[in-house]
């Protein structure tokens, strides 16, 4: 007979909670991701960045030719980088991101997705927090190394994520609480570019971005590791109608009590998975591209 603690619980979905949990994780991931787009505006000069100050322009934009007694001049930048280097150290984190895809996945399905995925966020959150030391104790070599990790860290973000999600949402429900996750990094985005721009403007400083963002990553974490558990089965808080309903509604391998059997073959020779991986190819390419150079 279910324990009155059990009851006191029942009313708590732990697969919202991992789906809440889920969402927050990818919107941290990608404001970590992308917030350097948004900081290198203000940390390295920009081509074209000239300033126009006259006060007789008002709210009129020149045209490039008549600006009068205009008074031209360049805003001073903290860091002397040219555009091939802005480059690197933008895309660097692309670099460690690509490698830890299936790595990632692997680890997840061996040691489960909270270790994984937690993990990854430890790494990316306290690197996102020394950038600004990385930046100006050493050079862009050490600053596009360390997106490296950053990148090498977050790759098993998707992976684990789905991983977690297999093993705690039934099929028919997945549409839903799939959603409700994976739009976490489009808010991210948002996030990066609105809340980013107000923390430089309100702080007058391009530090504040990744300080703002590592520090809340490792407040998640913080609940992550206390709330979120790889099965059903294992979970200390979960009532036991919904253990019940979930141990009903899928079958899946609790990676903590045995090795899983993965279709590789299957896997590599299936047209569907292929046409899969090229729209995400499309789709990361121009997603990935707008974000990382828009904001210069």
């Amino acid at each position: 007979m279910p324990s009155n603690r059990q009851h006191s619980r029942s009313f708590i979905q732990q697969r919202y909670v991992l789906s809440s949990m889920g969402f927050m994780a990818l919107a941290i991931g990608y404001v970590q991701r992308f917030c350097l787009s948004l900081a290198i505006t203000e940390m390295a000069e920009q081509k074209h960045h000239t300033v126009y100050q006259d006060a007789n322009l008002g709210t009129v934009c020149p045209d490039g030719k008549s600006f009068g007694n205009a008074t031209l001049f360049k805003k001073e930048m903290e860091f002397d980088w040219d555009e091939k280097t802005q480059g690197l150290v933008l895309s660097s984190f692309f670099w460690g991101y690509v490698i830890t895809q299936m790595p990632g996945g692997m680890l997840a399905d061996m040691y489960g997705g909270k270790a994984t995925l937690g993990l990854g966020m430890l790494f990316s959150s306290i690197g996102t927090i020394i950038t600004p030391f990385v930046a100006r104790s050493y050079g862009p070599e050490e600053l596009i190394i360390l997106r490296l990790i950053i990148g090498l860290a977050q790759g098993p973000l998707y992976p684990a994520m789905s991983r977690l999600l297999a093993s705690w949402v039934p099929i028919e429900e997945r549409g839903r609480l799939g959603s409700l996750v994976f739009a976490g990094a489009q808010v991210g985005n948002v996030a990066s570019m609105q809340l980013g721009g107000f923390l430089m403007r309100y702080t007058n400083s391009w530090t504040s971005v990744f300080y703002a963002f590592g520090i809340f990553g490792i407040l998640w974490l913080m609940f992550w590791f206390v709330l979120i558990y790889n099965h059903p089965n294992r979970h200390p808080f979960i009532s036991s109608s919904e253990k019940q309903y979930l141990n009903r509604a899928i079958n899946t391998v609790d990676p903590e009590d045995g090795k899983l059997s993965i279709p590789w073959k299957s896997i590599a020779t299936s047209a569907p998975v292929w046409g899969l991986i090229i729209v995400q190819i499309g789709h990361d390419w121009g997603l990935f591209t707008i974000i990382t150079d828009l904001p210069k």
